[in-house]
């Protein structure tokens, strides 16, 4: 199975949205041109910019005519009265009217949980979900599987952004490692690719189709946004395991295609 990971597009609409939107759909065109091409495209979060519906009726514009299954993450950028107004019901939120769910394909499972925590920048999952997730995980304990969110359960040494990571990763971490055959964590949130173990499996975050948040280390307040190369996250899961490849799309002369 093979799942393309895109992440903090950042739609919106007005003078500012050309640059996002095209990075987006760059990086789509990119995926298109993989041979083979991925089952299935996943976007970790921060969709939009301002949770408004007119940019997620822009994203529904830019992802609609897209050949591939698309699924979505829920973002601290992000509005889920919103976003379920305008997908739910769709495959891109599997097919239901909640933000997290899980697609069950033949050779793998996909779960994307919902760690929006309105009001702050941080995530949280919660109990409720925490539970729902150990119980699908366990629905299918001998098919691999990846979880998908949008906020990072680890500290990466970036202090202004692991300041918001998900809050209840500990007990995130208790569900993870209860069931070996998660061979993937994917998060977006950094604007970074990063990679980590976590709870006995290995957690990685995609970089994003717009901008680049600068390596701030120090413990400066804020960080800033910079130009580095856009790209995804392509991962290769097959015979009990994972590997991730990270495709440049900006600054690359990579095939790409037109949808």
């Amino acid at each position: 199975m093979l799942i393309a990971q895109l992440s903090d597009p950042h739609v919106t609409t007005g003078p500012l949205a050309a640059e996002r939107a095209t990075g987006l759909h760059r990086a789509l065109g990119r995926v298109l041109a993989l041979r083979p091409r991925p089952d299935c495209v996943v976007i970790t979060g921060d969709l939009v910019d301002n949770g408004r519906p007119d940019e997620y009726v822009a994203l529904r514009e830019i992802v609609g005519r897209f050949p591939l299954p698309v699924h979505f993450a829920a973002g601290n950028h992000d509005d889920r009265e919103s976003l379920l107004d305008t997908f739910g019901g769709t495959p891109y939120l599997g097919g239901g009217f909640s933000a997290h769910y899980h697609v069950d394909h033949p050779d793998g499972t996909l779960v994307v949980l919902d760690s929006l925590a309105p009001g702050g920048s941080g995530g949280r999952l919660g109990d409720e979900q925490l539970g729902w997730l150990d119980g699908v995980l366990a629905g299918r304990p001998d098919q691999p599987a990846v979880v998908c969110l949008h906020h990072p359960p680890v500290a990466v040494g970036i202090p202004a952004m692991d300041a918001i990571r998900l809050a209840d990763a500990d007990a995130f971490a208790a569900v993870v490692a209860r069931h070996p055959h998660v061979v993937r964590v994917a998060a977006g949130h950094l604007h970074r690719p990063v990679t980590s173990t976590f709870a006995g499996t290995v957690l990685t975050t995609a970089p994003s189709t717009w901008v680049q948040v600068s390596l701030t280390t120090s413990d400066e307040p804020e960080v800033g946004l910079v130009a580095e190369p856009t790209a995804f996250l392509l991962h290769r899961v097959a015979d009990g395991g994972c590997v991730t490849h990270t495709v440049q799309v900006s600054h690359a002369a990579g095939q790409t295609c037109w949808f």
